[in-house]
Protein backbone atom coordinates (compact mmCIF):
# COMPACT_ATOMS: atom_id res chain seq x y z
CA UNK A 1 0.00 0.00 0.00
CA UNK A 2 1.33 3.40 -0.97
CA UNK A 3 0.72 6.18 1.53
CA UNK A 4 1.56 9.86 1.41
CA UNK A 5 4.88 10.82 2.95
CA UNK A 6 4.38 11.74 6.60
CA UNK A 7 5.94 14.73 8.30
CA UNK A 8 7.66 14.15 11.66
CA UNK A 9 4.56 14.96 13.70
CA UNK A 10 2.42 12.53 11.72
CA UNK A 11 5.14 9.88 11.78
CA UNK A 12 5.59 10.05 15.54
CA UNK A 13 1.83 9.99 16.09
CA UNK A 14 1.66 6.83 13.95
CA UNK A 15 4.56 5.31 15.90
CA UNK A 16 2.90 6.15 19.22
CA UNK A 17 -0.13 4.15 18.15
CA UNK A 18 1.81 0.90 18.64
CA UNK A 19 2.42 -1.17 21.75
CA UNK A 20 5.18 0.52 23.72
CA UNK A 21 6.57 -1.81 26.36
CA UNK A 22 8.81 0.93 27.77
CA UNK A 23 6.01 3.41 28.36
CA UNK A 24 3.09 1.12 29.20
CA UNK A 25 4.52 -2.28 30.12
CA UNK A 26 3.78 -5.51 28.34
CA UNK A 27 0.38 -7.01 27.59
CA UNK A 28 0.16 -10.61 28.87
CA UNK A 29 0.90 -12.18 25.48
CA UNK A 30 4.22 -10.33 25.18
CA UNK A 31 5.71 -11.15 28.57
CA UNK A 32 8.29 -13.81 29.34
CA UNK A 33 5.84 -16.65 28.69
CA UNK A 34 5.64 -15.99 24.96
CA UNK A 35 8.78 -14.32 23.60
CA UNK A 36 9.14 -14.17 19.83
CA UNK A 37 11.26 -12.63 17.10
CA UNK A 38 8.68 -13.39 14.42
CA UNK A 39 7.47 -9.79 14.03
CA UNK A 40 10.92 -8.23 13.63
CA UNK A 41 12.09 -11.08 11.38
CA UNK A 42 9.14 -10.60 9.03
CA UNK A 43 9.56 -6.82 9.05
CA UNK A 44 13.29 -6.83 8.32
CA UNK A 45 12.88 -9.47 5.62
CA UNK A 46 10.36 -7.22 3.84
CA UNK A 47 12.98 -4.45 4.05
CA UNK A 48 15.61 -6.71 2.49
CA UNK A 49 17.36 -7.55 5.80
CA UNK A 50 19.33 -4.29 5.96
CA UNK A 51 20.95 -5.27 9.27
CA UNK A 52 23.00 -7.88 7.40
CA UNK A 53 24.57 -5.34 5.04
CA UNK A 54 27.14 -4.06 7.58
CA UNK A 55 28.97 -5.51 10.58
CA UNK A 56 27.46 -5.02 14.04
CA UNK A 57 28.81 -4.63 17.55
CA UNK A 58 25.95 -5.81 19.77
CA UNK A 59 25.80 -4.55 23.40
CA UNK A 60 23.77 -5.83 26.32
CA UNK A 61 24.00 -5.73 30.12
CA UNK A 62 21.97 -4.62 33.11
CA UNK A 63 23.74 -1.28 33.48
CA UNK A 64 26.23 0.75 31.46
CA UNK A 65 25.37 -0.50 27.99
CA UNK A 66 24.39 2.92 26.63
CA UNK A 67 27.64 4.46 27.86
CA UNK A 68 29.61 1.55 26.40
CA UNK A 69 27.80 1.78 23.07
CA UNK A 70 28.50 5.51 22.77
CA UNK A 71 32.14 5.21 23.81
CA UNK A 72 32.69 2.32 21.38
CA UNK A 73 31.11 4.29 18.55
CA UNK A 74 33.19 7.37 19.36
CA UNK A 75 36.43 5.35 19.42
CA UNK A 76 35.72 3.74 16.07
CA UNK A 77 34.51 7.02 14.60
CA UNK A 78 37.76 8.59 15.76
CA UNK A 79 39.59 5.82 13.91
CA UNK A 80 38.01 7.05 10.67
CA UNK A 81 35.01 4.75 10.35
CA UNK A 82 31.43 5.74 9.55
CA UNK A 83 29.45 4.49 12.55
CA UNK A 84 25.75 4.13 13.21
CA UNK A 85 24.62 3.91 16.86
CA UNK A 86 21.29 2.61 18.12
CA UNK A 87 20.52 3.14 21.82
CA UNK A 88 17.48 3.23 24.06
CA UNK A 89 15.55 4.70 25.69
CA UNK A 90 15.80 8.36 24.77
CA UNK A 91 15.90 11.20 27.28
CA UNK A 92 14.13 14.00 25.43
CA UNK A 93 13.55 13.16 21.74
CA UNK A 94 13.18 9.81 20.02
CA UNK A 95 15.71 10.97 17.40
CA UNK A 96 18.46 10.45 20.01
CA UNK A 97 18.15 6.68 19.62
CA UNK A 98 19.41 6.65 16.02
CA UNK A 99 22.73 8.40 15.41
CA UNK A 100 25.27 8.54 12.61
CA UNK A 101 28.78 9.61 13.56
CA UNK A 102 27.38 10.98 16.80
CA UNK A 103 24.59 13.07 15.28
CA UNK A 104 20.94 12.11 15.92
CA UNK A 105 18.79 11.35 12.91
CA UNK A 106 17.12 14.44 11.43
CA UNK A 107 13.34 14.78 11.59
CA UNK A 108 12.99 14.44 7.81
CA UNK A 109 15.05 11.24 7.68
CA UNK A 110 13.19 9.68 10.61
CA UNK A 111 9.82 10.56 9.06
CA UNK A 112 10.96 8.98 5.80
CA UNK A 113 11.93 5.73 7.52
CA UNK A 114 8.67 5.54 9.44
CA UNK A 115 6.66 6.25 6.28
CA UNK A 116 8.26 3.21 4.63
CA UNK A 117 7.36 1.08 7.64
CA UNK A 118 3.79 2.35 7.63
CA UNK A 119 3.50 1.25 4.00
CA UNK A 120 4.72 -2.24 4.90
CA UNK A 121 2.61 -2.71 8.01
CA UNK A 122 -0.58 -3.94 6.23
CA UNK A 123 1.49 -6.80 4.77
CA UNK A 124 2.62 -8.09 8.18
CA UNK A 125 1.00 -11.06 9.89
CA UNK A 126 1.04 -9.28 13.26
CA UNK A 127 1.23 -5.64 14.29
CA UNK A 128 4.78 -4.76 15.40
CA UNK A 129 5.65 -2.89 18.59
CA UNK A 130 7.04 0.62 19.00
CA UNK A 131 10.53 -0.74 19.70
CA UNK A 132 10.43 -3.20 16.80
CA UNK A 133 9.54 -0.39 14.41
CA UNK A 134 12.34 1.87 15.67
CA UNK A 135 14.80 -1.02 15.45
CA UNK A 136 13.80 -1.68 11.84
CA UNK A 137 14.05 2.05 11.07
CA UNK A 138 17.56 2.16 12.52
CA UNK A 139 18.70 -0.88 10.55
CA UNK A 140 17.33 0.52 7.30
CA UNK A 141 18.72 4.02 7.87
CA UNK A 142 22.19 2.67 8.61
CA UNK A 143 22.07 0.77 5.32
CA UNK A 144 20.83 3.86 3.46
CA UNK A 145 23.73 6.00 4.68
CA UNK A 146 26.17 3.12 4.13
CA UNK A 147 27.78 2.93 7.57
CA UNK A 148 30.98 0.94 7.98
CA UNK A 149 29.47 -0.64 11.07
CA UNK A 150 26.67 -0.21 13.60
CA UNK A 151 26.91 -0.29 17.38
CA UNK A 152 23.55 -1.62 18.53
CA UNK A 153 22.30 -1.60 22.12
CA UNK A 154 19.85 -4.27 23.21
CA UNK A 155 16.55 -2.90 24.45
CA UNK A 156 15.83 -5.69 26.94
CA UNK A 157 17.63 -8.94 27.66
CA UNK A 158 19.19 -10.43 24.58
CA UNK A 159 17.86 -13.63 23.04
CA UNK A 160 14.38 -12.30 22.34
CA UNK A 161 15.19 -8.64 21.87
CA UNK A 162 14.26 -7.20 18.48
CA UNK A 163 17.88 -6.17 17.87
CA UNK A 164 18.93 -9.84 17.92
CA UNK A 165 18.10 -10.28 14.24
CA UNK A 166 21.46 -8.60 13.69
CA UNK A 167 24.52 -10.84 13.41
CA UNK A 168 26.87 -9.24 15.90
CA UNK A 169 30.51 -9.77 14.97
CA UNK A 170 31.36 -8.49 18.44
CA UNK A 171 29.04 -9.26 21.37
CA UNK A 172 29.43 -7.10 24.48
CA UNK A 173 28.00 -7.90 27.91
CA UNK A 174 28.64 -5.15 30.46
CA UNK A 175 27.35 -6.85 33.64
CA UNK A 176 24.47 -8.88 35.03
CA UNK A 177 22.18 -7.77 37.87
CA UNK A 178 18.54 -8.42 38.68
CA UNK A 179 16.20 -6.15 36.71
CA UNK A 180 13.11 -6.46 34.50
CA UNK A 181 12.11 -9.65 36.32
CA UNK A 182 8.69 -9.61 34.64
CA UNK A 183 10.47 -10.35 31.35
CA UNK A 184 13.79 -11.95 32.27
CA UNK A 185 13.06 -13.89 35.46
CA UNK A 186 14.12 -13.35 39.07
CA UNK A 187 17.66 -14.78 39.26
CA UNK A 188 21.00 -13.68 37.84
CA UNK A 189 21.82 -17.02 36.20
CA UNK A 190 18.65 -16.95 34.12
CA UNK A 191 19.21 -13.28 33.25
CA UNK A 192 22.79 -14.09 32.22
CA UNK A 193 21.59 -16.86 29.92
CA UNK A 194 19.10 -14.48 28.33
CA UNK A 195 21.81 -11.87 27.72
CA UNK A 196 24.18 -14.53 26.38
CA UNK A 197 21.68 -15.06 23.57
CA UNK A 198 23.31 -12.25 21.57
CA UNK A 199 26.54 -14.26 21.25
CA UNK A 200 26.59 -15.64 17.71
CA UNK A 201 28.79 -18.45 16.33
CA UNK A 202 32.33 -17.24 15.50
CA UNK A 203 31.75 -13.88 17.22
CA UNK A 204 34.10 -12.36 19.76
CA UNK A 205 32.54 -11.94 23.20
CA UNK A 206 33.72 -9.00 25.31
CA UNK A 207 32.56 -9.99 28.78
CA UNK A 208 32.42 -7.30 31.43
CA UNK A 209 30.72 -9.53 34.03
CA UNK A 210 33.35 -11.09 36.31
CA UNK A 211 31.28 -13.34 38.61
CA UNK A 212 32.66 -16.88 38.05
CA UNK A 213 29.29 -18.39 38.93
CA UNK A 214 27.83 -16.79 35.80
CA UNK A 215 30.65 -17.84 33.47
CA UNK A 216 28.89 -21.08 32.38
CA UNK A 217 26.03 -19.03 30.95
CA UNK A 218 28.43 -17.52 28.42
CA UNK A 219 30.36 -20.70 27.59
CA UNK A 220 29.62 -22.99 24.67
CA UNK A 221 27.94 -20.37 22.49
CA UNK A 222 30.25 -21.09 19.57
CA UNK A 223 32.12 -17.82 19.85
CA UNK A 224 35.58 -17.63 18.32
CA UNK A 225 37.04 -15.87 21.36
CA UNK A 226 36.07 -14.54 24.76
CA UNK A 227 37.76 -11.53 26.34
CA UNK A 228 37.12 -11.32 30.09
CA UNK A 229 37.37 -8.14 32.13
CA UNK A 230 40.18 -8.11 34.69
CA UNK A 231 41.87 -10.95 32.78
CA UNK A 232 42.22 -9.92 29.14
CA UNK A 233 41.35 -6.25 29.53
CA UNK A 234 40.42 -3.89 32.31
CA UNK A 235 41.41 -1.05 34.60
CA UNK A 236 44.70 -1.20 36.51
CA UNK A 237 44.18 2.16 38.19
CA UNK A 238 41.01 4.22 38.56
CA UNK A 239 41.55 7.49 40.38
CA UNK A 240 39.40 10.50 41.10
CA UNK A 241 40.29 13.51 38.93
CA UNK A 242 38.82 16.96 38.44
CA UNK A 243 35.55 16.46 36.52
CA UNK A 244 36.18 12.79 35.84
CA UNK A 245 38.56 9.87 36.32
CA UNK A 246 42.25 9.23 35.68
CA UNK A 247 42.64 5.71 34.32
CA UNK A 248 45.31 3.16 33.52
CA UNK A 249 43.67 0.79 31.05
CA UNK A 250 44.89 -2.41 29.43
CA UNK A 251 43.71 -4.55 26.51
CA UNK A 252 45.16 -7.63 24.78
CA UNK A 253 47.04 -5.22 22.49
CA UNK A 254 48.54 -2.57 24.78
CA UNK A 255 48.24 -0.34 27.83
CA UNK A 256 46.71 3.14 27.89
CA UNK A 257 48.11 4.83 30.97
CA UNK A 258 47.28 8.20 32.52
CA UNK A 259 44.12 8.51 30.39
CA UNK A 260 41.53 11.06 31.50
CA UNK A 261 37.85 10.10 31.24
CA UNK A 262 35.40 13.00 31.42
CA UNK A 263 32.67 10.99 33.18
CA UNK A 264 31.83 10.70 36.86
CA UNK A 265 31.83 7.44 38.80
CA UNK A 266 34.39 4.65 39.13
CA UNK A 267 32.01 2.36 37.21
CA UNK A 268 32.57 4.50 34.12
CA UNK A 269 36.19 3.36 34.14
CA UNK A 270 34.98 -0.20 33.66
CA UNK A 271 32.68 0.97 30.87
CA UNK A 272 35.62 2.70 29.15
CA UNK A 273 37.69 -0.49 29.37
CA UNK A 274 34.86 -2.56 27.88
CA UNK A 275 34.38 -0.08 25.03
CA UNK A 276 38.10 -0.02 24.31
CA UNK A 277 38.28 -3.82 24.21
CA UNK A 278 35.25 -3.96 21.89
CA UNK A 279 36.70 -1.36 19.50
CA UNK A 280 40.05 -3.16 19.37
CA UNK A 281 38.34 -6.53 18.84
CA UNK A 282 36.48 -5.08 15.88
CA UNK A 283 39.58 -3.53 14.32
CA UNK A 284 41.84 -6.44 15.19
CA UNK A 285 44.55 -4.08 16.41
CA UNK A 286 45.42 -1.51 19.04
CA UNK A 287 44.11 2.03 18.80
CA UNK A 288 46.30 5.09 18.66
CA UNK A 289 46.97 6.35 22.18
CA UNK A 290 46.31 9.99 21.31
CA UNK A 291 42.99 9.05 19.70
CA UNK A 292 41.91 7.18 22.83
CA UNK A 293 42.96 10.09 25.02
CA UNK A 294 41.02 12.58 22.90
CA UNK A 295 37.85 10.48 22.77
CA UNK A 296 37.74 9.69 26.48
CA UNK A 297 38.58 13.27 27.46
CA UNK A 298 35.58 14.52 25.48
CA UNK A 299 33.19 11.72 26.50
CA UNK A 300 29.62 12.65 27.30
CA UNK A 301 26.83 10.46 28.66
CA UNK A 302 23.67 12.56 29.15
CA UNK A 303 21.60 11.64 32.16
CA UNK A 304 24.37 9.55 33.71
CA UNK A 305 25.78 11.47 36.68
CA UNK A 306 25.46 14.60 34.58
CA UNK A 307 25.93 18.04 36.10
CA UNK A 308 23.31 20.48 34.85
CA UNK A 309 23.37 23.24 37.45
CA UNK A 310 25.35 24.93 40.19
CA UNK A 311 24.48 26.75 43.44
CA UNK A 312 23.06 24.35 44.27
CA UNK A 313 24.80 21.59 42.35
CA UNK A 314 22.23 19.66 40.28
CA UNK A 315 23.07 16.10 39.25
CA UNK A 316 21.00 13.86 37.00
CA UNK A 317 21.40 10.10 37.01
CA UNK A 318 19.07 7.59 35.39
CA UNK A 319 19.72 4.86 37.96
CA UNK A 320 16.61 2.71 37.62
CA UNK A 321 17.59 -0.45 39.50
CA UNK A 322 19.30 -1.30 42.77
CA UNK A 323 22.71 -1.93 41.20
CA UNK A 324 22.56 1.42 39.42
CA UNK A 325 21.46 3.19 42.59
CA UNK A 326 24.39 1.72 44.50
CA UNK A 327 26.82 2.82 41.79
CA UNK A 328 25.36 6.33 41.95
CA UNK A 329 25.72 6.43 45.73
CA UNK A 330 29.32 5.20 45.58
CA UNK A 331 30.15 7.88 43.02
CA UNK A 332 28.56 10.60 45.13
CA UNK A 333 30.45 9.44 48.22
CA UNK A 334 33.79 9.52 46.41
CA UNK A 335 33.53 12.43 44.00
CA UNK A 336 31.33 14.98 45.72
CA UNK A 337 31.83 16.20 49.30
CA UNK A 338 29.18 15.65 51.91
CA UNK A 339 26.53 18.26 51.36
CA UNK A 340 23.01 19.30 52.20
CA UNK A 341 21.21 17.00 49.76
CA UNK A 342 17.75 16.97 48.26
CA UNK A 343 16.82 13.73 46.56
CA UNK A 344 14.19 14.03 43.82
CA UNK A 345 13.08 10.53 42.94
CA UNK A 346 10.39 8.96 40.78
CA UNK A 347 10.10 5.20 40.24
CA UNK A 348 8.31 2.88 37.86
CA UNK A 349 5.87 0.42 39.33
CA UNK A 350 8.13 -2.63 38.76
CA UNK A 351 10.61 -1.26 41.33
CA UNK A 352 10.38 -1.97 45.05
CA UNK A 353 10.63 1.50 46.63
CA UNK A 354 12.23 0.40 49.91
CA UNK A 355 15.06 -1.38 48.06
CA UNK A 356 15.68 1.54 45.72
CA UNK A 357 15.59 4.21 48.41
CA UNK A 358 17.79 2.16 50.71
CA UNK A 359 20.37 1.85 47.90
CA UNK A 360 20.14 5.62 47.43
CA UNK A 361 20.72 6.25 51.17
CA UNK A 362 17.51 8.26 51.27
CA UNK A 363 17.64 8.35 55.07
CA UNK A 364 20.78 10.51 54.87
CA UNK A 365 19.25 13.14 52.60
CA UNK A 366 18.11 16.43 54.10
CA UNK A 367 14.99 16.27 51.92
CA UNK A 368 13.31 13.60 49.79
CA UNK A 369 10.81 14.73 47.16
CA UNK A 370 8.80 11.93 45.54
CA UNK A 371 7.44 12.68 42.07
CA UNK A 372 5.64 10.83 39.29
CA UNK A 373 7.58 9.76 36.18
CA UNK A 374 5.79 10.80 32.96
CA UNK A 375 4.88 7.20 32.13
CA UNK A 376 1.87 4.95 32.38
CA UNK A 377 4.13 2.63 34.38
CA UNK A 378 4.74 5.26 37.10
CA UNK A 379 4.65 4.15 40.71
CA UNK A 380 2.39 6.28 42.89
CA UNK A 381 4.74 8.82 44.52
CA UNK A 382 2.79 8.43 47.77
CA UNK A 383 4.20 4.88 47.95
CA UNK A 384 7.70 6.20 47.37
CA UNK A 385 7.24 8.79 50.10
CA UNK A 386 5.89 6.17 52.50
CA UNK A 387 8.95 3.99 51.89
CA UNK A 388 11.24 6.97 52.51
CA UNK A 389 9.54 7.61 55.84
CA UNK A 390 9.83 3.91 56.74
CA UNK A 391 13.58 4.15 56.16
CA UNK A 392 13.89 7.17 58.44
CA UNK A 393 14.16 10.00 55.92
CA UNK A 394 14.05 13.33 57.75
CA UNK A 395 11.90 15.49 55.44
CA UNK A 396 9.63 13.89 52.86
CA UNK A 397 7.29 15.59 50.41
CA UNK A 398 5.13 14.43 47.51
CA UNK A 399 5.03 16.74 44.49
CA UNK A 400 3.46 14.93 41.59
CA UNK A 401 4.89 16.83 38.60
CA UNK A 402 8.62 16.45 37.95
CA UNK A 403 9.05 20.11 37.00
CA UNK A 404 7.29 21.29 40.17
CA UNK A 405 9.38 18.89 42.25
CA UNK A 406 12.54 20.36 40.74
CA UNK A 407 11.43 23.91 41.42
CA UNK A 408 10.67 22.98 45.02
CA UNK A 409 14.08 21.29 45.37
CA UNK A 410 15.85 24.42 44.16
CA UNK A 411 13.89 26.48 46.67
CA UNK A 412 14.77 24.38 49.73
CA UNK A 413 18.35 23.30 48.93
CA UNK A 414 21.22 25.41 50.22
CA UNK A 415 23.45 27.09 47.63
CA UNK A 416 26.39 24.92 48.68
CA UNK A 417 24.22 21.80 48.71
CA UNK A 418 23.18 19.45 45.93
CA UNK A 419 20.06 18.14 44.22
CA UNK A 420 20.16 14.56 42.93
CA UNK A 421 17.45 13.64 40.42
CA UNK A 422 17.12 9.90 39.84
CA UNK A 423 15.00 6.74 39.85
CA UNK A 424 13.93 6.66 36.21
CA UNK A 425 15.17 7.91 32.86
CA UNK A 426 11.67 9.33 32.35
CA UNK A 427 12.21 11.61 35.36
CA UNK A 428 15.76 12.47 34.29
CA UNK A 429 14.78 13.24 30.70
CA UNK A 430 12.00 15.62 31.72
CA UNK A 431 14.22 17.24 34.36
CA UNK A 432 17.03 17.68 31.87
CA UNK A 433 14.80 19.38 29.34
CA UNK A 434 13.43 21.71 32.00
CA UNK A 435 16.76 22.62 33.58
CA UNK A 436 18.73 23.13 30.36
CA UNK A 437 15.94 25.18 28.86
Amino acid sequence: MRIDAMNIGEALAWLDGHVNLEAHGAPPDRRVAAPTLSRIVELTELLGSPQLSYPVIHCTGTNGKTSVARLTADLLGGAGLSVGTYTSPHLERVNERLAWNGDPIADEALAEQLTVLAELEPHLAERPSYFELLTAAAFRWFADVAVDLAVVEVGLGGSWDATNVADGRIAVVTNVSVDHVEFLGPDRRGIAEEKAGIVKPDATLVLGETDPELAPAFAGRGQAATLVRDVDFGVRSNRLAHRGRQLDLFTPSRSYDETFLALHGAHQGDNAAIALAAAEAFLGRALDGDLVADVLASARSPGRLETVGHQPLVLLDGAHNVAGARALRAALAEEFPDAHETLVVGLLREKEPHEMLDALDADRAAHVIACRPPSARALDPELVASAARDLGAKSVEVIDAVVDALDRARMITLDDGRIVVTGSLYVVGLARAHLLR
